[in-house]
């Protein structure tokens, strides 16, 4: 996939600089160049056969990036807290969607409402707090959807993207105190998801350009 990056607090100096950071972020950018149109076609289509109402490519992309992160040794759905209180599986809120070294990982397409806390995740995991840590990173990814993604791919109108989150962060410069890089996903450019409404109900569908 195609993507554009946004580099916060000096992130970019890592990424370049930091042998063991660059290291684990070129894992991250590999396996998002590595994701092809053909793919994302293979992925939602297997997932419609399975359930017909799927309507967007967040699942696909969320399954391939799952996928491709994990066989490089990235740990799924890392707590970010040692105490079992924040410790659960069910706590997602206290939970990062990858982990590797030292560098936390969110994909996030949820509601706008969410950007903040998205934000937040990588902060606690990289920042030393009063509960006692299960991980303790140096930076922060965030991977979000682009608007044309948004539009081309599907997603929900509500779904935070990438030019809201990137909106976020002057405003809460003081607040993200960590490095941090926003990359949103480009829209593929060999199809797109088309809606299609029946009995009040919106089913999606591949549409090849």
């Amino acid at each position: 996939m195609d993507f554009i990056s946004v580099y916060h607090r000096g992130s970019d100096m890592l990424v370049q600089h930091d042998a063991e950071i660059k290291k684990d972020f070129d894992e991250i950018i590999s396996v998002l160049k590595s994701i092809t149109d053909k793919d994302l076609i293979d992925e939602f289509n297997l997932r419609k056969l399975k359930r017909d109402n799927i309507k967007s490519l967040s699942e696909p992309i969320n399954h391939l990036i799952d996928q491709r992160l994990a066989k490089l040794g990235w740990t799924v759905q890392s707590p970010i807290f040692r105490e079992i209180i924040h410790n659960k599986k069910d706590k997602t809120a206290w939970r990062l969607d990858f982990a590797k070294g030292t560098i936390s990982v969110e994909v996030g397409y949820n509601h706008g409402e969410a950007i903040t806390h998205n934000i937040m995740k990588p902060v606690l995991a990289s920042e030393l707090n009063h509960v006692e840590k299960a991980i303790q990173t140096r930076m922060g990814v965030i991977i979000t959807a682009t608007d044309n993604l948004k539009k081309l791919g599907g997603f929900d109108s509500a779904v935070g993207s990438f030019e809201k989150y990137k909106s976020y962060l002057r405003p809460f410069n003081a607040i993200i105190t960590v490095p941090l890089v926003l990359i949103g996903l480009e829209a593929p450019t060999s199809f797109f998801v088309n809606h299609t409404k029946i009995n009040k109900k919106t089913f999606g569908a591949i549409e090849i350009i």
